[in-house]
């Protein structure tokens, strides 16, 4: 899939690409560092049917949603001659009592026995984050473990 660059003098960078149905989807770099979604009109590429506004904590959760799946998919596949290990995506909230603190402290492969393979944050993978690696709102953490052990996680991340 390609993914086409245009410059906007004096507004930043869009960077779009075409799908399925013949609209384009994309995001606006802003040069003052906004970043705004859009969407075209099916029947005018150049035409925004509907643009979003991002604060960067926004784009990094929606980059983190689009990113998770196809991570947690590849995981599954991998674990599926494996019977009782599954992996699940679970986020850090701004309301979790671990945001802003380090993995470690969570102790979450002591007292679930699952494993945090991976963190995504701002469409990035962070593969094997250590005990030092600081958990911040928007980060989700792809676990792999039990079913129990997965809801366990679940309800540490949520009640500490």
């Amino acid at each position: 899939m390609n993914v086409d660059v245009t410059a906007l003098p004096g507004i930043g960078v869009r960077k779009d690409f075409e799908v399925r149905s013949g609209r384009r989807i994309g995001v606006v770099a802003h040069r003052d560092g906004g970043i705004d979604l859009i969407v075209s009109q099916r029947d005018d590429p150049d035409a925004c049917l509907a643009q979003v506004p991002l604060t960067p904590d926004e784009a990094a959760v929606m980059a983190n949603l689009l990113g998770a799946p196809q991570l947690v998919q590849q995981l599954r596949e991998e674990h599926s001659d494996l019977p009782g290990i599954t992996t699940r995506q679970l986020s850090i909230s701004g309301s979790s009592p671990y945001r802003g603190r380090r993995l470690g402290e969570t102790g979450m492969r002591t007292r679930t026995k699952a494993s945090i393979v991976a963190i995504m944050r701002a469409g990035q993978v962070q593969p094997s984050p250590g005990p030092d690696q600081v958990l911040d709102s928007g980060d989700i953490l792809v676990v792999v473990g039990t079913p129990h052990g997965l809801d366990a996680a679940a309800r540490i991340l949520v009640d500490g």
